[in-house]
């Protein structure tokens, strides 16, 4: 067969289409006689890496058509081709140019999905006559005409998302009077939110988030008795929360982040919506105490309140909202203590309290909390030792999980990006670093509500059947004493993050049997020798032990670290002896090393160097095993230089680390809108 890959063409011969490999593993491109199959009905080459020219010029029987997640370029489609087509779905690939006729010709199309690609132009007359049209992630422009949507308009699902649309949104769209999904998040439609949306009694997904509509909203929106789901973000929303949304007692998750909100969260009623799962508010300007109120709703799982002015305690009431699986409360002015009562939260999969203000102790029945797997208490004032008991948390988050994996709704709906994930995931690390590109290039729907059905958002390692990836975040606090030996039993986590504390001791060789990517114990006052068995720990990628108290030589396991990538174990002045030539330590360069004073390093492109920034100078008074009394003073006096200058160092750092926190604490669509 002429042209194209070999995979494509063996399941071509005979003209019958059937997939005989794993999705994603046809590549090349579609052969040019595909052509002469001229009685094809079906053809789904969807979810693999096909590329180049997308021509079904020939095939006038097509029925059904679906190529989503691929590579294709272009898109030859006469209007012969669309004859008898039904079925058309191009999402996800790389296709351009001008739709505004695309449907001229295909009397009997239904179902379209074009999303995800850069096509142009506006949206293509006859809309109005499919059940399902989706252009979302696009480059179509304009405005939408009142003509779009006549009397007997068959719409059930618009989506027309992160494009570049402009103007009102036409009351016309009234005549879809069978629409159950509404999507025209991030795109410049202004002006009223049009009345004629309450005459749809059948609706049941709105998303007109990312916009500049009016803030009053219409009151016919309480016919909507289906509406279920309203994401009305970021539209530039001030001053209290619309008492309408309270009266809307059919929903179950309301998004209003990223607006100028300061009031109203009681008075409006929301917190008294009796189906209400998901309550997002975060990113406004709310003040005072924590709603107490919130511990009344029945059914609520998911409360984003993170990124406003919130201050005083964490009501402990909290701790009875016992079907809660999401707490974030990040980057407020909380202060007090954390509330014993969190332990009370078994179904609790993310804890988010990082940059406020809390004090005292964690407390020990977080230990409870069975199936938290993301908890961040980063930039607060906590104080006293990690409690033993914190060892629990994440031990069996499989009932959460499969509770779960029953519920077909979806988290993240019609938004191309994720703020309160973007708070969750600790970005720039092994594991994560998927979801952060994956994120910045598509939209976000599915991926938050993948994670929280136990998932995970990457394929593990073969030596590693979990793909939970559960961090534990309690960076730039106030903790003292020795790390725990008993943390060795959190084998569901992957990344421990205890830098910028206060912490002492040893190291403990248990942490050993944590299944870690990452370890960082870095800026804290921990002493004694690195433990041999962190040689065990055989996925760990970065490694920071820095600016610590760590004596002798770097164990020679070490180097069993294959998949290490980033080392450090600067601003150590006990560390001594000679890091290897050879094996994976020798991969770093002196930049891993300094103000070790003590370690004799050799590197292939840089020769000997006797520490890294300050070289002490062998005498002729001793020998390695035997140092003669100048060597003796020499370490001496350089342990005492090093010591004070890492401890100066390390004030100036935390300050730093405080200061950056608050300053870029507050919310940013620039930052979250990827």
């Amino acid at each position: 067969m002429a042209g194209g890959g070999s995979g494509v063409a063996v399941l071509l011969a005979g003209c019958w289409m059937r997939r005989r490999r794993p999705p994603n593993s046809i590549t090349g491109e579609l052969p040019a006689d595909l052509n002469r199959c001229l009685g094809l009905k079906h053809l789904n080459l969807s979810s693999n890496l096909i590329g180049g020219a997308l021509d079904m010029s020939s095939l006038t029987n097509l029925t059904t058509l679906d190529v989503s997640e691929n590579r294709f370029t272009s898109f030859f489609f006469p209007a012969a081709a669309c004859d008898k087509l039904t079925v058309l779905n191009v999402s996800s690939n790389s296709l351009g140019g001008d739709i505004t006729g695309l449907l001229d010709h295909c009397s009997r199309l239904q179902y379209v999905d074009l999303s995800q690609n850069g096509f142009t132009g506006q949206v293509p007359q006859g809309v109005a006559s499919l059940i399902q049209f989706n252009a979302a992630e696009n480059d179509l422009t304009g405005d939408i005409p009142r003509h779009m949507f006549p009397e007997g308009c068959r719409l059930e699902f618009l989506d027309l998302s992160s494009n570049h649309f402009v103007g009102d949104l036409p009351s016309s769209i009234a005549n879809c009077s069978g629409l159950t999904y509404l999507s025209l998040w991030g795109n410049g439609f202004r002006g009223q939110i049009p009345p004629g949306l309450g005459a749809i009694p059948g609706l049941q997904k709105l998303i007109l988030g990312s916009n500049g509509f009016d803030r009053e909203m219409p009151p016919d929106l309480m016919n909507c008795t289906a509406l279920n789901y309203l994401d009305i973000s970021d539209n530039g929303f001030g001053g209290e929360v619309q008492g309408l949304f309270g009266k809307l007692t059919s929903l179950t998750h309301l998004k209003l982040h990223s607006n100028s909100y300061t009031d109203g969260i009681v008075s409006s009623g929301i917190l008294g919506l009796p189906e209400m799962i998901m309550l997002d508010l975060s990113m406004n300007l709310f003040t005072g105490e924590l709603p107490a109120e919130v511990a009344s709703m029945a059914s609520i799982r998911y409360l984003v309140l993170a990124e406003n002015n919130f201050s005083g305690q964490i009501p402990p009431t909290y701790g009875q909202i016992v079907q809660l699986q999401v707490l974030d409360l990040s980057y407020n002015n909380l202060s007090g203590g954390i509330p014993a009562e969190i332990g009370n939260l078994s179904s609790l999969l993310v804890l988010m309290l990082a940059g406020n203000q809390l004090s005292g102790e964690i407390p020990r029945e977080i230990g409870n909390c069975t199936s938290l797997l993301w908890f961040n208490l980063a930039a607060n004032k906590l104080s006293g030792q990690i409690p033993a008991e914190m060892s629990g948390i994440g031990r069996n988050p499989s009932p959460t999980f499969a509770e779960n994996q029953k519920d077909d709704v979806q988290l993240e709906i019609g938004a191309n990006n994720c703020p309160s994930l973007m708070r969750w995931i600790p970005l720039g690390y092994p594991g994560f670093k998927y979801a952060e590109s994956d994120v910045s290039r598509k939209d976000c729907q599915g991926l938050q509500d993948h994670i929280l059905k136990g998932y995970g958002i990457v394929t593990p390692p073969a030596v590693q059947p979990c793909i939970i990836l559960g961090y534990v975040r309690l960076s730039g606090n106030l903790l003292s004493g020795q790390i725990p030996p008993m943390i060795s039993a959190m084998t569901n986590f992957q990344l421990l993050l205890l830098d910028g504390n206060s912490l002492s001791g040893v190291l403990p060789s248990e942490i050993s049997r944590m299944s870690l990517v990452v370890l960082n114990v870095s800026r804290n006052f921990i002493s004694g020798e690195v433990p041999s068995e962190i040689g065990q720990i055989v996925l760990l990628e970065i490694l920071d032990l820095s600016f610590n108290n760590f004596s002798n030589g770097l164990p020679s396991s070490l180097n069993q670290l294959v998949k290490l990538s980033q080392f450090n174990v600067s601003y150590n002045p006990l560390l001594s002896g000679n890091v290897p030539s050879n094996g994976q330590l020798s991969t770093f360069d002196e930049q891993s090393f300094l103000g070790d004073p003590l370690l004799s390093l050799r590197f292939t492109d840089y020769g000997h160097l006797s520490g890294s920034d300050n070289a002490v100078p062998s005498t002729q008074g001793g020998t390695e095993e035997h140092p003669g009394n100048e060597e003796i003073t020499v370490s001496v006096i350089a342990f005492i230089v090093f010591f004070f200058a890492t401890i100066s160092i390390r004030e100036h750092e935390k300050l730093m680390y405080v200061y950056c926190t608050v300053k870029c604490r507050r919310r940013s669509t620039e930052i979250y809108g990827l």
